[in-house]
């Protein structure tokens, strides 16, 4: 709709972060509403993911490809990571059991991070705010990066001649395993494709790893082993430099640390939103 009525990015901005406070006040204090207001949080991420796609002409003059690719070429001792898991485990033009398997990990992505969130609200509500919050600021911080930064992932970087041989193994699994229903399903969730740096998948599972940490061992548990999965399939399908993971890792580790700074401002904002609620 903001592409067909031409509204301005700035417009676009403002309307989506008020959205969250405009929840909370319409609805009474419950914890539907505590869901609602991180739902309404993350369309305003979604909005701003993929603003910087409005124009593609412009994003992909300012796109950075070749970056990550030294760095990833020392992590790997010589040879990006990519490209020696893919020569290692993959099949050019066959797609094998694990590709598809490593595939459905990368899908789960999507609902992953909430439905952590869904079982703190469910199990330790108490906590559903801090860790919402934690999250939520883990994906807001990251798509900022997008906008001033951004990077084109290891297939793109293929498909350019940049990174020779690299496959895209998550879109051949797809064909397969979806068949006709792919196309639509691709199309609805690629949003913006040159957004890698820092690698919001892998810093996300982190946090939501953390979390889940706070509410017993094996939620924990359950959570780094997801967080340790997806990073793997991540590289190894071509999605992610092991640089966009670790500046992903970075950002939830940094939120980690300074959310406790950040709990008296929180707190404050906390009691304006009480304020104003009241009379509404």
């Amino acid at each position: 709709m903001r592409g067909r009525l031409g509204i301005p990015r700035a417009v676009t901005s403002a309307v989506a972060w008020q959205t969250p406070l405009a929840v909370a006040l319409a609805l009474p204090r419950s914890r539907f509403r505590d869901a609602a207001v991180y739902g309404a949080q993350m369309w305003a991420y979604v909005t701003h993911y993929e603003l910087p796609d409005d124009d593609h002409e412009s994003q992909l003059r300012r796109v950075h490809i070749s970056y990550p690719i030294p760095i990833d070429r020392a992590i790997g001792l010589g040879e990006v990571p990519t490209l020696r898991l893919q020569r290692a485990l993959g099949t050019p033009g066959e797609v094998r059991p694990h590709d598809t398997a490593l595939s459905i990990v990368h899908w789960s992505w999507f609902m992953a991070p909430h439905a952590a969130l869904v079982y703190i609200l469910l199990r330790d509500p108490e906590r559903f705010g801090s860790a919402a919050a934690r999250v939520a600021a883990v994906f807001d911080l990251g798509v900022a990066v997008y906008f001033v930064l951004p990077t084109a992932p290891p297939w793109w970087a293929g498909n350019t001649g940049r990174l020779a041989h690299v496959r895209r193994i998550m879109t051949e699994a797809g064909e397969q395993f979806w068949g006709r229903a792919w196309t639509r399903l691709y199309d609805s969730l690629s949003g913006n494709q040159l957004a890698a740096m820092p690698s919001l998948h892998f810093g996300t599972s982190v946090i939501a790893a953390r979390v889940l940490a706070e509410t017993g061992r094996a939620p924990g548990a359950v959570g780094w082993v997801y967080a340790g999965t997806l990073g793997f399939a991540l590289v190894y399908l071509g999605e992610h430099y092991v640089v966009d993971l670790v500046a992903g890792l970075a950002l939830a580790e940094c939120v980690r640390a300074l959310a406790p700074r950040a709990a008296p401002v929180a707190s404050g904002l906390a009691r304006i939103v009480r304020s104003v609620e009241a009379p509404a």
